[in-house]
């Protein structure tokens, strides 16, 4: 995301769309109410009403809108915002409804009454330099799976298999299994510029295929890691590995697997930690959170049943206490723990005597 100006005195922020990760960070920065200004596609009536034949065309204009609604599309690659016309030209009524499309290299104004710190927090991350680029591989000697990393989860590219072999051949078939393991991440570093390469799998297969790599470059972007299975299953595994943690130690998803591992310790002690919506505002409104999390699909299932304000209220109270607020990913297996225990959950500065 490219930040072209910025006035948080008066509210204002100005942005460009760079990638889809991107429109992740939109979807939890804009709410409700919130005013969107930008170049859009508009469907104009051209002729007077009472003619037969009105024709209707499309036209580019720059609208204000109040924000209404937000849906978020990772297949679509498309953010939808609707509201109400605040301003715009004369033959766009004020009042009625209208939808951006948020997609790469759109630039948009957003205006809101006051900014809260986790949003500015959102800003800067998403503004910050493009995040590494890293492959992962969970491989053993018959199948192998390769997922991108993004910032809102992981990406699943595709998955290789070889061929079984008798007990006999079975080394040969192993070679070759390398190679072919060998020849799709030189095509996917080539693609994608990678900064690193996780290559994990039960036992010693990793070592195994590390001495058919030849390719200085290649290695050294290679960390290796362990995992007990080499299914797609695997790169949750993979993702809470400490040799991971390293490689991503600047990246989001080792934090959320951190807070999210943080939260299920004080659960199981019984100490300083709360879930579910009722009894996570009511730690919130007593100034005891330390950290809030959330889900994405939480966030997005309450939108979608209208009934998002009672989140926001809570977001608002935990800023406003300053206490730290995370929105989890539920591509991953942290973020569907917390779905699991409702989609909100807290970390708390103290315990509570009820």
């Amino acid at each position: 995301m490219k930040l072209i100006h910025s006035d948080l005195k008066k509210g204002i922020v100005k942005i460009k769309i760079e990638n889809l990760d991107d429109l992740w960070y939109l979807n939890h920065i804009i709410e409700k109410n919130d005013l969107i200004k930008g170049k859009t596609l508009r469907k104009i009536k051209i002729g007077q009403e009472t003619q037969r034949k009105q024709k209707i065309t499309k036209k580019s204009v720059f609208l204000l809108i109040q924000v209404e609604k937000l849906e978020f599309s990772k297949t679509s690659n498309i953010l939808r915002i609707s509201g109400l016309v605040k301003e715009g030209p004369e033959d766009v009524p004020l009042g009625s409804y209208h939808t951006f499309n948020i997609e790469e290299n759109s630039i948009i104004t957003i205006i809101k009454q006051k900014w809260l710190k986790f949003q500015i927090d959102k800003l800067k991350e998403a503004s910050k330099a493009p995040q590494a680029k890293i492959l992962i591989c969970v491989h053993d000697r018959e199948e192998a799976y390769f997922a991108l990393m993004k910032k809102y989860g992981y990406q699943l590219l595709t998955n290789i298999k070889g061929t079984v072999a008798k007990k006999a051949d079975i080394k040969q078939v192993e070679t070759n299994f390398y190679k072919e393991i060998l020849r799709q991440l030189e095509e996917y570093d080539k693609r994608y510029n990678l900064n690193k390469i996780i290559i994990a799998s039960p036992a010693f297969w990793k070592e195994e295929l590390m001495k058919e790599i030849a390719d200085q470059n290649l290695k050294s972007k290679i960390i290796l890691a362990t995992c007990s299975s080499a299914g797609e299953n695997a790169f949750n595994e993979v993702l809470k590995r400490p040799e991971t943690e390293h490689a991503l130690k600047q990246d989001r998803i080792a934090k959320e697997f951190r807070y999210v591992e943080e939260l299920f310790e004080e659960i199981s002690k019984n100490n300083l930690a709360s879930y579910g919506l009722k009894e996570t505002k009511n730690v919130a409104t007593a100034g005891a959170v330390k950290t809030l999390l959330i889900t994405d699909s939480y966030i997005q299932k309450r939108r979608t049943e209208d009934k998002y304000e009672e989140i926001e209220e809570t977001m608002k109270t935990v800023d406003s206490t300053k206490g730290d607020i995370l929105i989890i990913s539920s591509e991953h297996e942290a973020g569907k723990k917390l779905d699991g225990l409702g989609g909100i959950a807290a970390i708390l500065r103290f315990k509570l005597n009820y």
